[in-house]
């Protein structure tokens, strides 16, 4: 029988006492939230498809259990078993990210996906969390080592990162990326007249890639202009919030799910307006806040400046990433195929989440970052 005391030297009983119970407890709850909007979500997109009404469902379970587990397993790790773990999935997901090119399948007009012993797999929302703590890795030892490069490594490794995402094409990932890198370059010290350089070098960047990317060009036009078949979707959602009012139209109840095709991914956030109201809406936003206003207030403490770059890349991924589809979903910024982290259905965007879920709160833990002595 594990002893669970304070005085225990057991690996379990530490991490119980060490883990941030807040992160752990909100993320599990979204991971509850998920599987209640995906029972009432994903029958009808089944239908339209052929398959059994609870297809989706029994898969999200799945994903979800097996999200659960890499959550507690990565908690449950040392600073240096992280770093290393990071540095071996960065290689493998930067090959698969190249693979993806050459053998990936098209959906959208975007080759993202590429399929692994009969599971797909969207490698770049693993690549996502394996990237800000490989460049929280690099930027510390750039503080700690003269003589290493750091900052100029990792602005490399970004520069090979995007240039994949951009050739998917995979340009809202790419911007999300390059604004958590961006911060972390910020927090490392990069001299405000960079700061400045790259602010005005993005607004090019974003005229260049909305010239040059169709699919990009069209999401732009339909939230200024308001056409094509994106435009019937937001409309569709904007009505969904609206019939869902306060307390929503109830369990089951909801319409914007018979009409979205993607209502249990891109839109989920609409079905949870429509059918549960304002309430859930505000729930969701309340746990993703949550989650990152106490890494952000964790990060303020830290003297480690490896766990420090790491805490505020990973809090600023997941928020981004929730901010978007939450903000596509409600038209104040142009749709962007992006899934609401833990909440949205998915394989790929669940295990990712949970990858960065885990790696916070391994960092997070007490007494973690004074443990940590080696650069590696």
């Amino acid at each position: 029988m594990v002893n669970f005391s304070r005085q225990s030297h057991s690996a379990l009983a530490k991490w119980l006492w060490t883990v941030d119970k807040v992160i752990l407890f909100v993320s599990l709850a979204l991971l509850s939230i998920g599987i209640i909007l995906d029972i009432t979500a994903s029958p009808a997109v089944a239908r339209r498809i052929n398959v059994d009404d609870f297809w989706f469902v029994r898969k999200q379970v799945f994903y979800v259990v097996a999200s659960i587990g890499i959550i507690f397993i990565l908690s449950l790790l040392k600073l240096k078993t992280i770093r290393r773990l990071s540095i071996f999935g960065f290689v493998i997901f930067l090959g698969l990210l190249v693979l993806t090119l050459f053998f990936g399948f098209e959906t959208k007009g975007a080759r993202r996906w590429i399929s692994i012993a009969g599971f797909s797999m969207q490698a770049s929302e693993f690549m996502k969390p394996i990237f800000i703590v490989v460049t929280a890795w690099l930027l510390d030892c750039g503080k700690k080592y003269d003589y290493f490069p750091g900052m100029a490594v990792s602005i490399g490794l970004y520069g090979v990162v995007a240039a994949l995402l951009l050739l998917q094409p995979d340009v809202g990932m790419t911007l999300l990326v390059t604004a958590i890198f961006g911060l972390q370059l910020f927090l490392a010290g990069l001299p405000m007249f960079f700061v400045s350089v790259l602010a005005a070098g993005g607004v090019v960047v974003l005229f260049i890639l909305y010239f040059t990317f169709p699919h990009f060009h069209a999401r732009v036009d339909q939230f200024l202009y308001g056409s094509d078949e994106t435009s019937y979707q937001i409309n569709r959602a904007m009505e969904a919030f609206q019939n869902g009012n306060l307390v929503g139209r109830g369990p089951g109840e909801g319409t914007v799910k018979l009409h979205i095709p993607d209502a249990h991914t891109d839109f989920v956030f609409a079905v949870a307006g429509e059918e549960y109201g304002v309430w859930l809406c505000l729930i969701i936003i309340i746990l993703f806040a949550v989650i990152i206003i106490r890494a952000l207030r964790a990060a303020l403490k830290e003297t480690n400046l490896f766990v420090m770059y790491a805490e505020v890349g990973l809090a600023a991924s997941l928020g981004l990433q929730a901010f978007v589809n939450m903000a596509s979903s409600l038209h104040v910024i142009p749709t962007k195929g992006m899934t609401l982290p833990f909440i949205s259905y998915g394989g790929s965007s669940l295990l990712g989440s949970a990858i960065e879920i885990g790696m916070l709160l391994a960092i997070t833990r007490k007494n973690t970052a004074s443990e940590d002595k080696d650069a590696l």
